[in-house]
């Protein structure tokens, strides 16, 4: 396992090179204490000069760390990662990783032979923490984990008593503000299109749908939402056209993600109805997809890339210092107005 390829630079020759033993080397590489800077510099220098590689296996091996993390993504239709928010999470993850020697391990795990599969993967420390996104209200992964030791951070939750740490966007609140600002506009038979309500992400989005309305009096009743089966344009496509079935007075509806708005846009002018002047659409997300719609999507801006970090942040806090109590942390929104409201 220690062994270098033929040809590459050894620790022993790095040694020699500075002038110092091999267990100081170690320690340079390792970055521990106790070597003074002079000593430090001039390992660093040694090493810069022969190229040497260390070997992270053998580090790995002796310090027990897998210098991994895994991405797991629960999401049971596969079809769904070609969606915009799992390529904007797998890029923020990715660069917040950037300045830490971490690998990043994406990984798919969707049945109860994959959980129990990828719990025992993890225990056999071949990675020292996991991130996981697109997880139902029912999935046990989060817990298996937990009960595994495994330091674990979610972006979003399960429930609203999620045990386990997270990182979350203010779902709730940007969509009371999103409906509130198309009350404010003059807008009154105001639709909304959900998420699947397996999931939190669009409990709390439909939540905030309803609270935005009923100070108004208007009216929040279960037959002005459609749900999405899930997330996709083509969800957004069948529930538009069903809510223009039930109320063709409809002006305005309330999409639970860009992808649901921008099938919704696409029924609309289907249906020969204007938007915005006919109907005013707000998506959620912000997405750099939102822009290019026609006209332009209105939408709630959840920050991705301070999600990415703050995952990535927290995990790495549980991987060296397991804390004592969960930390649950959610983002502020912001709507953001372009043409279609």
């Amino acid at each position: 396992m220690g062994r270098q390829r033929p040809g590459t630079p050894t620790l022993e020759e790095v040694a020699a090179r500075a002038g110092v033993g091999r267990g100081t080397v170690s320690r340079v590489v390792n970055n521990a204490a106790g070597v003074r800077d002079s000593t430090r510099r001039a390992v660093q220098r040694a090493i810069a000069e022969l190229g040497y590689v260390p070997n992270l296996a053998a580090r790995s091996l002796a310090g027990h760390r897998a210098d991994a993390v895994a991405l797991v993504m629960t999401e049971p239709d596969w079809r769904l990662f070609g969606e915009p928010f799992f390529t904007e999470i797998v890029h923020a993850v990715g660069d917040a990783l950037t300045d830490t020697p971490l690998q990043l391990l994406l990984t798919l795990v969707r049945t109860d032979t994959e959980r129990r599969r990828f719990v025992e993967y993890a225990r056999g420390g071949r990675v020292d923490g996991v991130l996981l996104m697109s997880v139902h209200a029912e999935d046990p992964l989060p817990d298996m984990l937990a009960d595994a030791g495994l330091p674990t951070v979610m972006l979003g939750r399960r429930s609203g008593e999620e045990c386990v740490t997270y990182v979350d966007a203010d779902n709730a609140g940007g969509a009371r503000g999103a409906v509130r600002y198309l009350l404010d506009a003059g807008r009154r038979t105001i639709g909304a299109i959900s998420g699947p309500l397996d999931m939190y992400v669009a409990q709390c989005r439909l939540r905030g749908y309803r609270e935005a309305l009923e100070p108004a009096g208007g009216p929040a009743g279960a037959s002005l939402v459609v749900e999405g089966s899930d997330f996709t344009e083509e969800s957004g496509h069948r529930a538009m056209t069903d809510l223009l079935a039930r109320y063709p007075d409809l002006d305005a509806v309330f999409a639970a993600s860009d992808t649901l708005a921008a099938g919704a846009l696409n029924a609309l002018r289907a249906a020969g109805r204007r938007v915005p002047q006919d109907v005013a659409v707000i998506g959620f997300d912000d997405f750099h997809p939102a822009r290019p719609t026609d006209p332009p999507l209105t939408t709630v801006r959840q920050p991705l890339e301070e999600i990415g970090r703050t995952m990535v942040r927290l995990l790495l806090e549980e991987m060296e210092d397991a804390p004592v109590a969960w930390r649950h942390v959610i983002l502020r929104t912001e709507l953001v107005l372009r043409d279609s409201a």
